[in-house]
C-alpha cells in the first residue's frame, strides 16, 4: 500500500510547525509526518528531507503545505519533482492545490516554482540596497575587524609563519593570506 510522507518545515527553533502538520492530517490522517528545523535557500543542511526522499518507493506521495515549505528555488524543486518521478512516486502541494501526478500539477508547479524563486531574488535585492544605503550614511561598517591588519602585516614583514601569526591572533591562515594579498 503506497505511503504519505508529509513534511513539514520551518526556519527557526522558536517557530513551530504545527499548523503544517495539522493541515496535513486533516487530509491525510495516517500520512507520516516528519517535521525539520532548517533555514532554506537549498537543500543543503536539511537531512530529514534527505531520509524521506530516501525512504519515497513506487506509489508513495510527499505532501507539503506550501511550496516554500520544500524549496526555494527552481533548481532545487525541479530535482525534487525529477526524483519523485524516477521513483514513480508524487509530490502535493496542500495549500496550492497542486499534484504532480497530474500533467496540470506539473504545469502550475513549475510556474509557482519560477514565482517563488523570483520572490527570494527580489528579497536579496532589497536586503543589499538597504545595506549599501546604510553604508553611505555610515550606520553599517559590516563586522567589526577581530584583529589588528597592521599588526599582522609586521609579522609578516618579520618573516613569521602563517601558521604562528594565526595561532598568536587566535584567526585561521586564510585570514593571514587574505591581509598578505591585501599587501600586495
Amino acid at each position: 500500500m503506497p505511503s504519505i510522507f508529509a513534511y513539514c518545515r520551518v526556519s527557526t527553533l522558536d517557530q513551530n510547525p504545527t499548523m503544517q502538520a495539522d493541515a496535513i492530517k486533516a487530509k491525510y490522517p495516517d500520512a507520516i509526518i516528519q517535521e525539520e528545523k532548517a533555514s532554506a535557500t537549498s537543500r543543503n543542511g536539511r537531512p530529514v528531507l534527505g531520509i524521506i526522499m530516501q525512504a519515497i518507493r513506487e506509489g508513495d506521495r510527499l505532501v507539503v503545505w506550501k511550496l516554500d515549505r520544500l524549496a526555494r528555488n527552481m533548481l532545487d524543486l525541479l530535482q525534487i519533482v525529477d526524483e519523485l518521478e524516477a521513483k514513480g512516486a508524487a509530490l502535493e502541494i496542500l495549500d496550492q492545490a497542486i499534484d504532480t501526478s497530474t500533467a496540470s500539477g506539473k504545469a502550475f508547479l513549475q510556474m509557482l516554482g519560477v514565482f517563488a524563486e523570483f520572490e527570494t531574488n527580489l528579497r536579496r535585492e532589497r536586503q543589499l540596497a538597504g545595506i549599501a544605503k546604510a553604508k553611505e550614511a555610515g550606520k553599517y561598517k559590516g563586522r567589526p575587524e577581530s584583529f589588528d591588519k597592521a599588526k599582522v602585516r609586521a609579522m609578516l614583514t618579520e618573516g613569521m609563519s602563517h601558521a604562528a601569526i594565526a595561532k598568536r591572533l587566535g584567526c585561521s591562515t586564510k585570514t593571514i593570506q587574505r591581509v598578505k594579498q591585501d599587501m600586495s
